[in-house]
């Protein structure tokens, strides 16, 4: 039974999810969320309940000392609120918690339940996959719909994929059908460096998100991690020919598909998130799925408490096609 009496009346909600594991590449996804909750101080209402939905010899609980006391914390899903503040506030419902281990649907109809409660006006769930993608460019992201009329009101591509899906998918599907609007927002991983964290992948999609729910996202260290992140890969990358030609091809290939996209809309898309965050600043603050479908390389880390390296590039005869491309 869901009880929600601690709750207040929620403004114009939203609800944005993300799922630590297969659909998480990076952490890209899990970490946007959370950054959400952390800068706008979210309060948790809700957690779903452990035993339901976890194999704790896959997902095992951690002890704690808290004043001496030892405590267990066990793999979940929690719920929490926050304020947008500004001159239109708005709500957002946060979900943020371990890809279930089993009874998916089940899971899917607890969530749509909160969101039905709380008067949830739009599900977007976060995702990040392992793909062919440099880490010297921007990190591509996918909006994806299964509502038609929904992928053209919000400049969306309405999903076409077929193939192992997530609880990322699975949610989305059973919005769908529950009657809610929902849409998914995929971050690519390069898939040679897929060490988590990737601060790059975290900043792309949520400012992806502050375009599609029109917020402004205080993004803290955010770009500063990002910028030192890239910095760090590509000292790496230098030390390696072999990674280092391989990332050249890559950002050839990226830079002859992306030519034709350099558009007017690209570009006024950006103006505009400059000038929101101008106008903004001195006011209230507002395993891995693949492009392929499957695990992707990660990195090796050079003996115990090593520097991490970027993973070799797949052999000639190993490489599968592949444009970027986002699950559901």
């Amino acid at each position: 039974m869901i009880e929600l009496e601690g709750v207040p009346e929620l403004i114009d909600p939203v609800m944005v999810a993300a799922f630590e594991g297969w659909n998480d590449a990076g952490d890209a996804a899990s970490t946007a969320v959370a950054h959400l909750d952390r800068e706008w101080k979210g309060e948790v209402f809700a957690a779903l309940d452990a035993e339901d939905y976890y194999d704790f010899q896959v997902n095992r609980p951690t002890v704690f000392l808290e004043n001496g006391v030892r405590k267990i914390t066990w793999p979940t899903t929690r719920l929490s609120v926050v304020r947008v503040g500004g001159e239109k506030p708005r709500d957002l419902v946060l979900v943020r918690g371990i890809e279930p281990s089993m009874r998916w649907r089940s899971f899917c109809n607890e969530i749509l339940g909160f969101a039905h409660e709380l008067g949830v006006e739009l599900v977007v769930v976060l995702g990040a996959l392992l793909g062919d993608t440099p880490h010297t460019r921007p990190v591509p992201i996918s909006g994806t719909t299964s509502d038609p009329d929904l992928a053209r009101r919000m400049d969306l591509e309405e999903t076409k994929y077929e193939g192992p899906t997530g609880i990322v998918g699975i949610l989305q599907e059973a919005c769908t059908h529950a009657g809610v609007p929902a849409v998914s927002l995929w971050a690519a991983v390069p898939h040679y460096v897929s060490q988590p964290p990737n601060p790059k992948a975290t900043l792309a999609l949520l400012n992806r998100l502050e375009d599609l729910i029109d917020v402004r996202i205080p993004l803290g260290e955010l770009p500063e991690d990002a910028r030192a992140w890239q910095v760090g890969v590509d000292q790496l990358a230098a030390e390696d020919s072999e990674v280092a030609e391989y990332v050249q091809t890559l950002e050839e290939a990226r830079d002859t598909a992306e030519l034709p996209e350099a558009s007017g809309e690209a570009i006024a898309r950006e103006f505009e998130r400059y000038l929101r965050r101008r106008d903004g600043a001195s006011g209230p603050p507002g395993g891995h799925a693949t492009a392929e479908g499957s695990e992707g390389p990660s990195f090796r880390r050079d003996g115990p408490g090593g520097r991490s390296r970027p993973s070799k590039p797949p052999r000639k005869d190993a490489e599968q096609d592949g444009d970027e491309s986002s699950e559901d």
